[in-house]
C-alpha cells in the first residue's frame, strides 16, 4: 500500500515540477506515473553506481557534485520517455532539484502516516 501510495505522490510531484518549472513538460498523468517509476528504477539501479565513479569530484566539490548526478538522472528520464520533455541539462537541474524537494516533502509525510 504504501509503495504505491508513494508512487502516486511522485507521479503527482512530477505534474507540480512541470506546473512550478516551465522547462519541464509532462502530457499528462499516465506519462507522470510512467515516469516516476523510470526515475524511480534508475535512482535504485544507475545512481548508486554513478556516486561511486563520481567519489573523487563529489568530495572534491564537498557533495555537491551529488545534484549533478541528480540531474543527469532527471534528463536520462526524460530521454528515454515521450510523455516528458526537459528543454536542456539546467532544465533537468532545476527539474531535479524541485522534484527532489518534493520528494522530501512526501517522505517525511508517509514516515508520519506510516510509522
Amino acid at each position: 500500500m504504501k509503495l504505491l501510495l508513494q508512487w502516486f505522490l511522485y507521479a503527482v510531484a512530477l505534474l507540480a515540477v512541470a506546473a512550478i518549472y516551465p522547462g519541464v513538460a509532462i502530457s499528462g498523468f499516465g506519462s507522470a506515473l510512467i515516469a516516476a517509476l523510470v526515475i524511480g528504477l534508475l535512482n535504485a539501479v544507475v545512481r548508486p553506481v554513478l556516486v561511486v565513479l563520481t567519489l573523487p569530484v563529489t568530495l572534491l566539490t564537498l557533495g555537491l557534485f551529488l545534484f549533478v548526478v541528480n540531474a543527469l538522472m532527471f534528463w536520462v528520464a526524460a530521454s528515454v520517455l515521450d510523455g516528458i520533455q526537459v528543454n536542456g541539462f539546467g532544465a533537468a537541474f532545476l527539474g531535479s532539484l524541485i522534484y527532489s524537494l518534493l520528494g522530501l516533502v512526501i517522505d517525511s509525510a508517509l514516515r508520519r502516516l506510516f510509522p
